[in-house]
């Protein structure tokens, strides 16, 4: 696996030996192929055939064999012609929201280099960023890829939960593990998901109305700018009923049902080889086994009615629009104490749509003393295509 420095986000790039390692339709038969001209920079929490899989820790590559499959999403996005750019440093066993990584370097933000590019699918949002990709494949279980969308200027989904499939990859917590693309556009977004999405049932939209969390926008940095952009937008709105929301802690009871998977998922792992991880990952990995049958039980109560609220107030007919992030991105020399406060700031705002298992696309439509920031629809479950179409028509009004 050839390394680069911290500036680049590529773990492993082809070379001429390994540029056809997937195998992809000939020169001759390009034309036909939704994604010919597009370069596809892959999380390296997917497998793919004939290389190893780091999930961001030497210690799991070292401990896992080379992989001898690849994972659909690659394998469905390359065979429409996509070229493989090369796999991307990924936050360790995708369990940040920062973009750091110790062992790898952290890439770097191209747009604010002096901020946090976001994790966990930090790598593919900074190639994408820099032009060195045009589709960034990730994941999304607490936000990784809302977040570093957000925090390099780009569209991002997470789909609804369990729709695109997330065979051959490292999964964190399969209950809410999503595979989810990042571009600069939506039109390659778009094209993207259409790929990932073929075959699979979608619903459709009927005049919706924008329905936004006025509380949620009060409490971030891009509050103004965003109450801004609504009463521009030409299509009818509404308040969201957050009531049910505000009496509930929602970054806990993310916390409690993701930890408790994880550690279903990589206990015994971290029991049997004690990896090394950076300390505030090692801290999160520690709780996760400390989690017991009734901060399950407590947290799924949580879920429950979260599902319920969301299941009313984002329907057909109503989109739930929301910030996506407290505001810009973090700068690097952020205190960890403080990046740990930020981080409860932050899930509050995604896990409701990983609380719900509902898609949620990222907009970047604002900035901060020159840093990127947005807002997110959040749509119905299996309404993926129908949210990015009432973003091109939002955006194009």
């Amino acid at each position: 696996m050839k390394h680069h420095s911290v500036q680049s986000p590529f773990v492993w790039v082809p070379d001429t030996q390994t540029n056809n390692i997937i195998s992809m339709p000939s020169t001759t038969d390009m034309a036909g192929h939704l994604l010919s001209d597009k370069r596809l920079a892959v999380k390296d929490l997917f497998h793919i055939s004939g290389l190893p899989t780091t999930a961001g820790n030497p210690d799991w590559a070292a401990s896992h064999d080379i992989a001898n499959e690849t994972a659909s999403a690659v394998s469905l996005l390359c065979h429409e012609g996509a070229t493989l750019a090369g796999k991307t440093i990924t936050d360790e066993l995708a369990y940040s929201l920062n973009g750091q990584n110790i062992h790898y370097g952290t890439p770097i933000n191209p747009v604010t280099p002096d901020r946090l590019p976001g994790g966990s699918s930090s790598g593919s949002a900074t190639a994408v960023s820099a032009g060195l990709a045009d589709i960034g494949l990730g994941t999304d279980t607490g936000g990784s890829i809302r977040v570093p969308a957000s925090y390099n200027g780009l569209f991002g989904l997470r789909p609804t939960h369990g729709l695109v499939d997330a065979d051959g990859l490292v999964a964190l917590a399969p209950g809410f593990d999503t595979v989810g693309v990042l571009t600069r556009d939506l039109e390659t977004l778009a094209v993207s998901m259409q790929c990932l999405l073929a075959g699979k049932s979608q619903v459709s939209f009927n005049a919706p109305k924008l329905c936004s969390l006025d509380n949620a926008i009060d409490r971030v940095e891009h509050r103004d700018q965003i109450k801004q952009w609504l009463s521009v937008s030409r299509i009818e709105q509404c308040s969201a009923d957050e009531t049910a929301l505000e009496s509930l802690s929602l970054s806990e009871a993310f916390r409690v049902l993701q930890g408790y998977e994880i550690w279903q998922q990589h206990g015994e792992w971290i029991t049997q080889y004690s990896p090394v991880f950076a300390s505030d990952i090692a801290e999160r990995f520690n709780a996760c086994a400390k989690i017991t049958a009734q901060d399950v039980e407590d947290a799924k109560s949580v879920q429950q009615r979260v599902k319920e609220w969301a299941a009313h107030t984002m329907t057909a007919d109503t989109i739930g629009v929301l910030p996506t992030t407290p505001g810009s991105a973090p700068l690097l020399s952020t205190p960890a104490a403080a990046l740990g406060e930020y981080r409860k700031q932050l899930l509050n705002l995604t896990a409701i749509a990983g609380l719900a298992g509902l898609p949620q696309l990222h907009l970047p439509l604002f900035t901060l003393s020159g840093a990127p920031c947005g807002l997110s629809l959040i749509g119905p479950a299996n309404s993926d295509l129908a949210l990015i179409a009432l973003a091109q028509t939002l955006l194009e009004k």
